[in-house]
């Protein structure tokens, strides 16, 4: 099982997170690239601690949106967007080549994540970014979401993802984070619910449990108790026996 975290996500001398703790815990990290938080220096130090630690570089592309931090939807045109999203993949690859490793994937961030795993025009442009910059690429995406089934259909290969600090409805999507209970804290709740992923399913909002075939579970970085978090849930899933590592 991969464990992934959005990591990169301060601007300038802004720092979100501890970065580094958490590269020591995780498998592959979701570069912030640009538009939503970090800047190229930041973008250049986490490639750079990300290879030497052989943990797996992801671009984490969202809207153009610093002020919002990627999480209001904007209506792109399906140009302006696939072209927004191959501008900061590409950005990454670049820094992560110069650090000796390469981008490995690529998962939309916030509210892009969200919209395309339900619009179709939205999953169209990142899977066009993606198909048009490297056709091995994958992408790391809800299992059974628009983008998913898009990625899919034209040959990409699809990571399905699961969110041991979220959330979810019975429909399988992620509760909004506007919602009371949508984020979770407690390091134990966590954890549990990472292993009961791992195993193929998670209890919904309502009570319902719902399948979630997933190969990468992730922690956000921006949680409190980020790096605390992280160490729990793959000490849990060891002492399950399933093995953490990277599938990129």
């Amino acid at each position: 099982m991969d464990l992934n975290a959005d990591l990169g996500e301060g601007f300038g001398i802004w720092r979100l997170g501890d970065d580094e703790a958490l590269l020591d815990v995780i498998t592959s990290a979701n570069v912030a690239c640009g538009f939503h938080a970090g800047d190229p220096g930041t973008m250049r130090r986490i490639c750079a601690m990300a290879a030497a630690r052989d943990v797996a570089i992801g671009a984490q592309v969202s809207y153009r949106d610093l002020a919002g931090f990627g999480r209001r939807r904007i209506d792109y045109d399906f140009g302006e967007l696939r072209d927004d999203i191959l501008y900061q993949l590409a950005a990454l690859d670049g820094l992560a080549r110069v650090a000796g490793a390469r981008v490995s994937y690529l998962k939309p961030h916030g509210a892009l994540y969200n919209v395309a795993a339900v619009d179709a025009v939205q999953a169209e442009a990142v899977v066009a970014a993606v198909a048009e910059y490297d056709f091995a690429l994958p992408i790391l995406t809800l299992p059974d979401s628009e983008l998913a089934r898009q990625a899919t259909r034209v040959g990409l290969r699809v990571i399905p993802e699961g969110f041991a600090d979220r959330a979810y409805t019975a429909a399988g999507q992620l509760v909004p984070r506007s919602v009371p209970g949508a984020v979770l804290t407690s390091v134990d709740e966590i954890a549990a619910r990472a292993v009961a992923m791992a195993h193929g399913s998670i209890t919904a909002i309502d009570g319902a449990v719902v399948p979630v075939p997933v190969m990468s579970i992730c922690v956000h970085g921006d949680t409190p108790g980020a790096v605390a978090i992280a160490r729990a849930v793959r000490v849990a899933l060891s002492s399950a026996d399933i093995v953490v590592g990277r599938v990129v």
